[in-house]
């Protein structure tokens, strides 16, 4: 699967959302925003994600994509919390979004 593929996948998930996968996915974005305070690129990633979230539509053309600053290690911090989102989250949609933000990483990690 190509990225554009995983962009038009990750676009499917975000429309899907139901109210409760939507506040589910604000709830668990916001945690990642608390937890890197200090770290500009992972805040910009877990913002960049909201406002998807919020519109209801991934961002494309995916330019000044955050996740293209993040170090190797944030993005290999990033896939294994969406893996264990997408692996434990009861709520399907929210873990179909968490598996389709999986893939976006995986392309950047050259996975």
């Amino acid at each position: 699967m190509t990225a554009d593929h995983h962009s038009e996948y990750l676009e499917l998930t975000v429309e899907a959302l139901t109210p409760e996968g939507h506040a589910r996915v604000d709830e668990l974005l916001d945690q990642l925003a608390a937890t890197a305070v200090d770290r500009e690129w992972l805040v910009a990633f877990a913002k960049a994600r909201r406002t998807e979230a919020d519109q209801g539509r991934a961002r494309t053309p995916r330019v000044d994509e955050p996740s293209d600053r993040l170090t190797e290690q944030e993005l290999d911090a990033l896939v294994r919390g969406f893996s264990v989102i997408r692996d434990t989250e009861p709520l399907d949609d929210v873990a179909d979004w968490a598996n389709a933000v999986l893939a976006l990483l995986r392309d950047e990690l050259g996975d």
